[in-house]
């Protein structure tokens, strides 16, 4: 139970820093500076995190849902915006003339 506390905790303070950088990417309104495949990488950690728990059978835990993996689904949740505002921002780049280069 209290390493659950630690790993939630840990995914709380991942998930502080990405609204931050949502709302950045959603106003630059340019994928400069952006790396996706940084992006990627902190994704696919995210997805390991939540198998580490389907494949644990921790999904449940006494018959209750696992908080834990709700933290993770968070923090895929607000990457995967990353994501979306990432392409969005290369489109609006595309049509300024702008390289974006990773």
């Amino acid at each position: 139970m209290i390493g659950g506390i630690f790993e939630v905790i840990m995914l709380l303070c991942f998930a502080a820093a990405w609204p931050a950088n949502i709302m950045k990417a959603y106003r630059a309104r340019t994928a400069v500076g952006t790396s996706l495949p940084f992006m990627l990488i902190i994704e696919v950690g995210y997805v390991c995190g939540m198998l580490n728990k389907v494949v644990n059978d921790e999904v449940f835990v006494d018959g209750v849902f696992n908080y834990v993996l709700a933290f993770y689904i968070l923090d895929f949740c607000l990457v995967l915006i990353g994501i979306i505002l990432y392409f969005r921002n290369r489109a609006y780049d595309r049509a300024a003339g702008r390289t974006v280069t990773e």
